[in-house]
């Protein structure tokens, strides 16, 4: 007689995986109906983050608001910056000088940098790679010595100005530009060679969480997501905001849409920002670093949207204008905010522990989903 138990019944359960766990990245709750270790159904909560601050847009000056945008996503500061005043220059047909429009690219590649490199650092960690987590913290230190160096802040840089920027460059940013990047070179390559090749990872990470390209057409997902689901979607080239027609630069597209392609992606972009950032830096023209614009902003009454390709996403800002010198409505178009959308369809089915995996690999920020 057998002691090993095969004909038995279980029972589903639920658990709350968040909105305080560390896996999470942030007060994301999601409702697990699990049979033993396989997920049966999953439901989003969000809102636990909720500060409102598209209702506050409306008490504050066109201006006043521009320093709140950084806080929307905090890893990404400045693109969330840099797509509120485009919108606002849109609206009121205001055109930002040329060497203002080099130093936005400047700024916002180093963000996009900053921010995919807390990606690969939650994501290793999530996955037991501590070392590589602290390998991508310390590469974005010296990011974010940058964007201090231009903006006086290191999370949520106001550097983004109606009109232009704040600051010019100061001096000795060229130098130590090329030292971040040397170091951030050396540390993507220990990435690589530690995480990318790691059978662990990989069997952790490969053909887990996979997104089709009807799934994420079906789901309006955007950046690097999108691009590892085959779909060469970038507003910088298919859209040219800025200057962006003015550098050459890939979009990298990977095919398999899994989690591994979705922290691979991340490298590769990264990579070419860098390449922005350097053509930037070498063809950055003389001239002002920003446009007259009246102390007080009042657009005519009318309606706009306008939208950049953030970090994670098409980043948009949708901006109603009864004339006044606030907005009347503003609405925000946040890429973590959509792309969370599709975890109750990719966690069907999955064991506990690839659906932490998709989870990081996704990067979602709480900070834009509860607005």
């Amino acid at each position: 007689m057998s002691i090993v138990e095969t004909d038995f019944e279980t029972q589903e359960y639920k658990i709350n995986l968040g909105p305080q766990h560390p896996s999470t990245h942030g007060v994301f709750r999601a409702v697990l109906t699990l049979n033993g270790e396989q997920i049966i159904k999953c439901e989003n909560h969000i809102g636990y983050l909720h500060r409102g601050i598209e209702k506050l847009a409306e008490g504050k000056t066109y201006s006043q608001f521009a320093a709140l945008t950084p806080r929307l996503d905090y890893l990404a500061g400045a693109l969330n910056n840099w797509g509120y005043v485009y919108t606002v220059e849109k609206l009121m047909g205001i055109e930002v000088p040329k060497r203002a429009e080099y130093l936005r690219v400047i700024i916002g590649e180093l963000q996009r940098i900053a921010s995919h490199l807390v990606m690969l650092s939650s994501t290793s960690i999530d996955l037991n790679a501590v070392t590589a987590w602290m390998y991508g913290f310390t590469a974005r230190e010296g990011i974010l010595d940058l964007i201090e160096m231009v903006t006086g802040s290191r999370m949520t840089p106001n550097y983004f100005t109606i009109g232009g920027v704040m600051d010019d460059l100061p001096y000795g940013f060229d130098a130590a530009v090329k030292k971040a990047i040397a170091e951030l070179n050396d540390r993507l390559a220990d990435i690589e060679n530690m995480v990318l090749g790691n059978e662990i990872f990989q069997g952790r990470t490969k053909n887990v969480g996979v997104i089709t390209k009807d799934m994420a057409m079906e789901y309006g997902i955007t950046g690097p997501n999108i691009r590892t689901a085959g779909i060469a979607h970038d507003l910088r080239k298919i859209a040219p905001y800025s200057v962006y027609d003015k550098f050459d630069f890939e979009v990298p597209v990977l095919e398999n849409g899994d989690s591994f392609d979705r922290y691979h992606i991340r490298i590769l972009e990264i990579r070419e920002s860098v390449k922005i950032i350097e053509q930037a830096l070498d063809m950055l023209p003389q001239g002002d670093i920003s446009s007259k614009v009246p102390r007080i902003i009042k657009p005519s009454p009318g309606e706009v949207y306008g939208q950049i390709e953030s970090a994670k996403g098409i980043l948009g800002y949708y901006i109603v204008s009864d004339g006044s010198d606030k907005p009347y409505r503003l609405h925000i178009h946040s890429p973590s905010f959509v792309n969370i959308g599709i975890f109750p369809k990719l966690a069907a089915g999955q064991s506990m522990q690839n659906f932490i995996a998709t989870l990081a690999s996704f990067d979602i920020c709480l900070g834009e989903i509860d607005r």
